[in-house]
C-alpha cells in the first residue's frame, strides 16, 4: 500500500522568470535591481526593472519570501522565460510521494504552474508538468560555492564601466547601500591604464550596444523607409494662435494644465482629421486591403535618454481640450522617465512631432511603420510678414506633413494639412467646424 507523509515547514527555492512582456517581444535588459540577496520580498513588490524594445517596465513578484540570488547583472539581456532571480520561500510541504510502484500516478500530480505576465495581459498557462521522480543516486557532492550577487550600479555607470573595459563585478563598491560609483569605475581603472604598455592614442572612436527602445526605432526607421512616403510643407501665419494660447492660460479650467501651440496644433490635426477621415486608415500588406480605423489614437512623439518613443492617446478626437492637454502632458512626462507602457506604445494611427523645440523651422518626418501619416510643427519665430496688406513682424511656423501614399493621394494630404493651418491661422475654425 502506497503510504504519505506530511513534512513540517520548509524552504523552498523558487525562481521568478522573466515574463511574457506582449507585443511580441522576446527579451529584455535588466536596467535595475531593487533587491539584494538576503532581501525580504512580498507577493507584488517590484523587485527589478527591465527594458524591452517599446519601454522600461518594473516586474513585481509573485510570491513572498527571501532573495537568495539574483541570477543576472544589471545590463545583462535575457529572452523571455528566463529564471531572474532565485527566491526561498516558507511553507508547509505537500504529502511526500511514496517511491512505491503506482506513486508516478497523474492523481498526486500539481495543477498547472501560471507564468506571471505584465500586468494587464493576464497570465500565460503552461502545460502540466510532473514532478520528476527521485531515484536512489550517488551521494550529492557538496554545494558548489554560489555566484557573487550581482554588482549594484546606475546605468550611466554600467556605461561607463562598459566604455572603460571595467568588470564591475570586481569593482569594491563605496556607494550607499553597496553601489558601484562612478568613483569606483575611475579607480579600478586607473591600474590598468598605468600597466598598459605604451601606445598611440586612439582616434577616440568607442562602440555602444544597441538595445532596448533605441534598437527598435532603428528597426522601426528601416521598416518606415520600405514606405512609399510624401511629404507637404506649408508656411503658416499662427500669431492668432499665439494670443489664443496666452488667453487660454488665464482659464480656470485649464489652470495647471500644459497649454501651448502643440496642444492647439493637435486640436486643429484632429478637427481636418474629422473632416477628412480616410487619412485615418491603415495599409494590410497580406490581404492587400485599406482598414479604415474609427478612432484617432493620436501618437507625440517624445525624445527620453532612452531613445525615441511614440506613445499614443487613445480616440484622442473625442476629447476636450482640457483632456487633451492631460493626457499629452502625461505621455510626455512618463515618456520622459522611461516609465511608458506597452499599452500606451499600442495602435498609433496619426502622430504628431514637435521638432520646434529642438530649434529646426522644418524637416520631412518619417512614418511610425502601421500609421497613415505625421505632422510635424516648426520652431516659431517673430518674422516679417504680409497682413492685410502691410509687411509687420507675425508669429510664423511651417508645418510638414508626410505620409503613406499607398493610403494618402497628394490631394487628401493637401486637404487635411490645408484645414490644419487654416485652424492656427484663425481658430475660430474649431468652432465652425466641429
Amino acid at each position: 500500500m502506497s503510504t504519505a507523509t506530511a513534512s513540517p515547514t520548509a524552504q523552498h527555492a523558487q525562481e521568478f522568470r522573466l515574463p511574457d512582456l506582449g507585443e511580441g517581444l522576446t527579451e529584455a535588459e535588466i536596467l535595475t535591481w531593487h533587491v539584494r540577496p538576503g532581501d525580504p520580498v512580498s507577493d507584488g513588490q517590484t523587485v527589478v526593472e527591465v527594458e524591452t524594445a517599446k519601454a522600461s517596465v518594473e516586474l513585481p513578484i509573485p510570491f513572498d519570501g527571501t532573495v537568495e540570488s539574483l541570477l543576472h547583472p544589471e545590463g545583462a539581456t535575457v529572452p523571455v522565460g528566463t529564471p531572474l532571480i532565485r527566491i526561498t520561500t516558507a511553507g508547509a510541504a505537500g504529502p511526500e510521494p511514496s517511491t512505491e510502484e503506482g506513486s508516478g500516478s497523474g492523481a498526486g500530480c500539481a495543477a498547472p504552474a501560471r507564468q506571471p505576465v505584465l500586468v494587464g495581459y493576464g497570465v500565460a498557462a503552461e502545460a502540466p508538468r510532473r514532478r520528476p521522480r527521485r531515484s536512489p543516486g550517488p551521494p550529492v557532492p557538496a554545494a558548489a560555492p554560489a555566484p557573487s550577487p550581482a554588482a549594484l550600479a546606475k546605468p550611466p555607470v554600467r556605461k561607463l564601466a562598459r566604455q572603460l573595459g571595467v568588470d564591475l563585478a570586481a569593482v569594491p563598491p563605496t556607494g550607499p547601500g553597496g553601489t558601484v560609483t562612478r568613483d569606483d569605475i575611475h579607480a579600478a581603472a586607473a591600474p590598468a591604464a598605468a600597466a598598459a604598455p605604451v601606445s598611440p592614442a586612439p582616434a577616440g572612436d568607442w562602440r555602444e550596444p544597441v538595445r532596448g527602445v533605441r534598437r527598435a526605432t532603428a528597426q522601426a526607421m528601416v521598416r518606415s523607409a520600405a514606405i512609399p512616403q510624401a511629404t507637404l510643407h506649408r508656411t503658416v501665419d499662427v500669431t492668432a494662435t499665439v494670443e489664443l494660447v496666452a488667453r487660454l492660460r488665464q482659464v480656470p479650467e485649464l489652470d495647471g494644465l500644459r497649454v501651448n501651440p502643440l496642444l492647439l496644433t493637435a486640436r486643429a490635426l484632429l478637427t481636418a482629421v474629422a473632416r477628412h477621415p480616410d487619412i485615418n486608415s491603415a495599409w494590410d500588406e497580406e490581404n492587400q486591403e485599406i482598414v479604415h480605423r474609427s478612432a484617432v489614437n493620436l501618437g507625440i512623439a517624445a525624445a527620453t535618454p532612452r531613445g525615441l518613443v511614440v506613445p499614443n492617446i487613445k480616440d484622442a478626437g473625442r476629447l476636450t481640450l482640457a483632456q487633451l492637454a492631460t493626457g499629452l502632458g502625461d505621455l510626455v512626462g512618463t515618456a520622459r522617465e522611461g516609465r511608458t507602457t506597452p499599452e500606451a506604445l499600442r495602435g498609433g494611427t496619426l502622430t504628431i512631432t514637435n521638432i520646434g523645440v529642438l530649434g529646426a523651422d522644418s524637416g520631412s518626418p518619417l512614418l511610425n511603420p502601421g500609421e497613415s501619416a505625421i505632422l510635424a510643427l516648426g520652431a516659431i519665430r517673430l518674422q516679417p510678414w504680409v497682413h492685410d496688406g502691410q509687411v509687420v513682424p507675425r508669429h510664423v511656423t511651417t508645418l510638414a506633413l508626410s505620409f503613406d501614399h499607398r493610403l494618402v493621394d497628394g490631394e487628401l494630404g493637401a486637404l487635411v494639412l490645408g484645414d490644419t493651418a487654416a485652424i492656427l491661422e484663425s481658430p475660430h475654425h474649431l468652432i465652425a467646424w466641429t
